[in-house]
């Protein structure tokens, strides 16, 4: 007969309240890194979000220290901005950066992109992962582009989405960077910050954009995808948040701050 397992132990620690289900830690923490609607990540909360007064002086702080605040990314015009998020899927801004210097110099239309084929893209992108299916995506995309819409970038949520390798937080990253749309896309930084404060609880990326999207103040909104992603990535970090240079600690609700 197999031996019972052993009830819990009384001492053993409590479980932290989480944002989410059991599931895996998101995919990606980078600015175009793909994140699954369905994939959700333990966070630990706040007890409740924030009241609307603390919200606008949270992003209030962010704009005084930060105006214009910028992503990571190299880019130098929509289309190369859209190659640039396509190829930051699990990989890192300094990595895809490097790749793209010597890419762009040379193609930075889809036109030019689709003359040097998919051979040539590959043999820039080598040291990105997943550079083979990367590759063919930013060949598809080009010839799309060119062939539906002129060579450019559409300013569409809907357009951008049926681009190969394209999914709703790309576009929105696009949207945000390239035509000014008060997107914000959520990544692993976004998710893991918005929980914590919390500015809105939620155990999805899609449900923590919607959330961000319908109550952070409309003059913040432009911006608001920068200052979370630099605050998650700089400040509020995954495994040991910096809480003593944080602008907002006193009003953050994040129950396991750091000793200052």
């Amino acid at each position: 007969m197999p031996a019972r397992k052993p009830p819990p132990s009384v001492n053993s620690p409590p479980r932290r309240r989480a944002a989410g289900g059991t599931a895996k830690a998101a995919a990606s923490g980078r600015l175009g890194g793909r994140i699954g609607p369905a994939q959700t990540a333990r966070i630990e909360t706040g007890p409740e979000a924030v009241d609307p007064a603390t919200l606008t002086e949270i992003f209030r702080r962010f704009h005084a220290a930060e105006p214009e605040p910028k992503g990571e990314l190299h880019y130098v015009n929509p289309f190369t901005l859209l190659v640039a998020v396509v190829l930051s899927a699990q990989a890192t801004d300094r990595g895809v950066n490097l790749a793209t210097g010597p890419l762009f110099a040379v193609a930075d239309t889809p036109e030019k992109m689709l003359a040097l084929g998919e051979e040539t893209v590959r043999g820039f992108i080598r040291t990105i992962g997943l550079f083979n299916t990367k590759a063919k995506n930013v060949i598809a995309l080009s010839r799309i582009l060119v062939e539906q819409h002129g060579g450019a970038v559409p300013a569409s949520l809907e357009a951008l989405q049926v681009l190969p390798g394209v999914g709703a937080k790309t576009a929105s990253v696009v949207l945000n960077i390239a035509f000014q749309v008060p997107r914000i896309a959520v990544d692993t930084h976004i998710f893991r910050v918005s929980n914590r404060i919390p500015l809105f609880v939620g155990s999805t990326t899609d449900k923590v954009q919607a959330g961000l999207e319908a109550i952070v103040p409309e003059p913040y909104r432009l911006h608001a995808h920068h200052w979370l992603i630099l605050h998650g990535r700089y400040t509020c970090k995954a495994r040991k948040p910096e809480c003593r240079r944080c602008l907002i600690a006193d009003l953050c609700q994040y129950p396991s701050k750091t000793a200052a």
